[in-house]
């Protein structure tokens, strides 16, 4: 990099559809009610896209909240990276709909790693940006899952929602972005969180059906470990402490898996932003959902450690560290400020 300067986010967008699922509509019909999902996952809505909205159209508005926020972003853009586990279609990829949406050039391809795969996708970004391979890169997470959920799976059903969540990747000052990226894999425990696609069966023989399983028990143990191993990892690459960290934005998939990370990290609830309460798991979505609506809210500024964590199938998981700001000393990213909801709240 030229005088410094290093990879780092120049741009945030964000989008929900407008129909939002509480949980007493669970109990029409499922032996379920609102305080035994909260209690296990502190989850107590989330939104659904509408019968005609899918994967494409929250990449779409997601990337159009990106630019009422900041104009002018996606100049010089040279290519876009989609994470998504509900494309829209196999081919043509999504990545390549939003590529043709906003008139840009270069590769357009999608990235599916589970929920972590936003940050598998910044990875990449800064990778490419780094080596002088691209200018900036739209990096975009998507997610219709209210599409291919069991709706009378109590396991699972509860669990999820809908999101668009994009981001562009670019240099940044000297001294900003991104510090350190830490990536996993564990496909010996691919039966524990799957969905099917072209084949009926895994290589090891567990049968699968054209629909979301999850086996809890297994993945929450799985996600435990992990979110501890992960953040440590990527705190000690960055050159940081935990204390350091002013910042810590987890997947939002349970606050108990939440709570352990913290714990372990040794942060108030104050540094931990928290809106699963409002969203549920919005797997590839989740994350830039969080930190734009952190940034909103004015509890990321400039110069701040910020740490990133993710898990999911594969089984995979991801962690990542940056220093914010860089764009812009005035005013990097500027936004309107959102009533805190869920953020830095304790177990709900």
């Amino acid at each position: 990099m030229t005088g410094g300067q290093a990879p780092g986010i120049l741009a945030l967008g964000a989008y929900v559809p407008e129909r939002v699922m509480k949980n007493e509509e669970f109990e029409a019909y499922l032996d379920t009610s609102d305080e035994w999902i909260v209690t296990r996952t502190g989850i107590r809505e989330r939104r659904i896209a509408a019968e005609d909205e899918y994967t494409s159209d929250l990449a779409f508005k997601a990337v159009e909240d990106l630019l009422r926020r900041h104009p002018g972003a996606l100049e010089g853009v040279d290519g876009v990276i989609v994470a998504t586990n509900t494309p829209d279609a196999l081919f043509p990829d999504t990545a390549a709909l939003v590529q043709a949406r906003f008139g840009l050039q270069g590769f357009a391809y999608d990235l599916l790693a589970g929920c972590p795969g936003w940050l598998y996708a910044l990875a990449q970004a800064h990778a490419m940006v780094a080596a002088g391979l691209a200018r900036k890169v739209l990096v975009v997470g998507a997610e219709a899952l209210s599409k291919i959920l069991d709706w009378n799976d109590r396991a699972t059903a509860v669990l999820f929602g809908d999101a668009g969540g994009a981001a562009v990747v670019g240099r940044v000052r000297e001294g900003f972005g991104f510090r350190s990226f830490v990536l996993g894999a564990d496909g010996t425990g691919a039966k524990e969180l799957y969905h099917a696609c072209v084949a009926p069966r895994l290589p090891d023989g567990t049968s699968m059906e054209k629909r979301l399983h999850m086996n809890g028990r297994e993945v929450f143990k799985f996600a435990v470990r992990v979110m501890n191993t992960a953040t440590l990892e990527a705190i000690e690459k960055a050159g940081l402490s935990p204390e350091d960290i002013k910042v810590f934005v987890p997947h939002q998939a349970n606050l108990r898996i939440i709570d352990a990370a913290r714990e372990r990290l040794g942060l108030p609830w104050e540094r931990v932003v928290v809106n699963v309460d409002r969203y549920g798991n919005t797997s590839t979505a989740s994350i830039p959902l969080a930190l734009k609506e952190a940034v909103d809210a004015g509890r990321i500024q400039e110069g701040d450690h910020v740490l990133l964590v993710s898990f999911g199938a594969g089984l995979t998981w991801a962690a990542a560290v940056l220093t914010w700001g860089g764009p812009d000393v005035r005013r990097p990213f500027p936004g309107p400020r959102l009533p805190a909801g869920g953020h830095g709240k304790g177990p709900l």
